[in-house]
């Protein structure tokens, strides 16, 4: 029996942001605002004066947030900046200069914001998820408003007391929560992945088909904005790595070289490592499904377009395939780099990929499963262990390794009978799941250990 439909939008699935992280820095971005609007909505007779803000950072948040952002992220969020309207230069410079003041009202209220305002709690912190905030308004010392939240993976962040599913009165045109049961939908009511989807958007957003076409075509344009900034740009990235950009290197080798058989992977790296080098400088991207892994769609779409010349329609109708199985390892499993490892970013953007690819090339839906299939599994326990806690080292590469990983899984899933295929999306999802929850929290985004030790090497 059908429990817990996905209500999710393909718009909440894929969010523009700045980079470098959608957990670090999106998320606690919207947390931050979330705070400020209830902040302001407080009876102006309990805000005694001086009012005063503190945040709490806990677990990975505290252990990366600098190298992430999380401190400016949070301090933008205070601001009223919200991540898709943000200006990437001065999101950049805050808390450039540690003994800057940033002065906000809270109903006419003023409360000053430093660097001070900002916590990095190391000791333990009874909390459900790794991606901890808690934010404390005060008034003469006297409490007066706490919230904690939960930053979830891929932008999406949770209120503690607050039941999202229930929050959600929108009911899925045709409801599914697993591979199995969105395929027996569409066989049971004679539909394509694009228009159930499709129609399913529309009960959840009440946006009709051309505008959803549309939002999907602004997504595609950032995506591949992103990748041409990257191509372009050249230098060293942001932090103490001094890691030097290497995708325009990779896009010129690749023209010089463009008859050789193992051209177009050439491209292709260099797509998905320029739009991964964009998010590490900050700069805006698109969440696939999150920041970390911002790269492997965008450069898959970017070779589809420029390579295969797909039309506009064949790549909105891939992005749906992605979202659907992207909504199910959301669902069942987890996109946090946080709780999953790197599996969960890159492993699951490699899967979304492998399924556009299957889609956009008229492939069944079995096909399309089992090329989704594949790419997770060859991504189970994969540790998330960034050195220094930058989006760069070994996330960047991982995005272009993601995208060929899919690619690859494209091929094998179209390659014989899918029939024959032993092993289920929902298994693999459900053993990704398993796999994140045993592993130790050192490789998941706290750069503890794994390749974040090598840093004294770099």
């Amino acid at each position: 029996m059908l429990k817990e439909p996905i209500t999710t939008s393909i718009f909440d699935l894929f969010k523009i942001g700045p980079g470098p992280s959608s957990s670090h820095t999106i998320g606690p971005m919207k947390a931050a605002y979330d705070f400020l609007q209830r902040a302001k909505s407080l009876p102006d007779s309990v805000l005694t004066e001086p009012l005063q803000i503190k945040i709490h950072l806990y677990g990975s948040l505290s252990a990366t947030g600098k190298g992430h952002g999380t401190d400016r992220a949070v301090m933008a969020g205070l601001l009223g900046w919200l991540p898709d309207t943000c200006e990437p230069t001065a999101f950049t410079a805050l808390l450039k200069n540690p003994d800057d003041v940033y002065s906000i009202r809270i109903q006419d209220k003023p409360v000053a914001l430093t660097a001070k305002s900002i916590l990095f709690e190391r000791g333990r912190y009874d909390s459900p998820h790794p991606n901890t905030l808690v934010f404390k308004l005060s008034g003469n010392g006297i409490s007066l408003l706490q919230e904690e939240y939960y930053s979830v993976g891929g932008g999406f962040i949770q209120r503690k007391g607050e039941d999202t599913q229930a929050a959600s009165n929108k009911i899925p045109a045709f409801p599914f929560s697993t591979m199995d049961e969105l395929m027996e939908q569409m066989v049971k009511h004679k539909l394509s992945l694009t228009d159930l989807m499709i129609a399913n958007e529309m009960a959840l957003t009440g946006l009709i088909r051309k505008e959803i076409y549309q939002k999907i075509d602004d997504i595609l344009e950032t995506m591949h904005k992103a990748v041409k900034r990257g191509l372009r740009h050249k230098g060293v990235l942001p932090g103490s790595i001094r890691l030097r950009r290497k995708a325009p290197v990779l896009y010129q080798q690749a023209k010089s070289h463009a008859s050789a058989t193992d051209s177009f992977m050439v491209f292709l790296n260099a797509y998905c490592m320029a739009a991964s080098e964009e998010n590490a400088a900050g700069n805006i991207v698109v969440t696939a499904p999150t920041s970390g892994a911002s790269g492997v769609i965008p450069g898959i779409t970017y070779l589809l377009r420029n390579h295969y010349h797909y039309d506009k329609q064949k790549l909105r109708e891939g992005m749906l395939a992605a979202a659907a199985v992207g909504f199910l390892i959301k669902h069942n499993a987890s996109i946090s780099g946080a709780e999953m490892g790197c599996m969960g970013e890159i492993g699951s953007a490699s899967a979304m990929a492998a399924a556009m690819l299957a889609y956009c090339a008229g492939r069944s839906i079995e096909t399309v499963e089992a090329a989704a299939e594949i790419a997770i599994e060859h991504h189970l326990g994969m540790t998330c262990d960034p050195i220094g806690g930058y989006v760069q080292i070994p996330c960047i590469e991982r995005n272009a390794m993601g995208a060929i990983k899919a690619y690859n899984a494209y091929l094998l899933a179209s390659s014989g009978n899918t029939g024959y295929q032993k092993i289920s999306l929902d298994s693999v999802i459900k053993v990704m799941r398993a796999t994140g929850k045993d592993m130790s929290k050192k490789y998941k985004e706290t750069s503890q250990a794994g390749l974040a030790l090598s840093a004294t090497e770099c």
